[in-house]
């Protein structure tokens, strides 16, 4: 039997770099994402992320913040 499909909104830093590089078509690693996390990007407190948490996040920050 497989495994379940990941929730989005708590996804491993593995899963959601599979998921971001498979949707981008650019490298995404678990090394990126830590960066991010620790420059402020939203993470559950189990260490897992929400997706849509996280894609807002890079849309602000993308933005100048507004």
């Amino acid at each position: 039997m497989s495994d379940p499909a990941p929730s989005l909104t708590a996804l491993t830093l593995e899963q959601a770099a599979k998921v971001l590089s498979a949707a981008s078509g650019r490298r995404m690693t678990e090394a990126m994402l830590r960066a991010d996390i620790d420059a402020g990007a939203p993470a559950n407190a189990d260490g897992t992320i929400n997706l849509v948490h996280y894609t807002a996040w890079l849309v602000r920050e993308v933005s100048g913040g507004d």
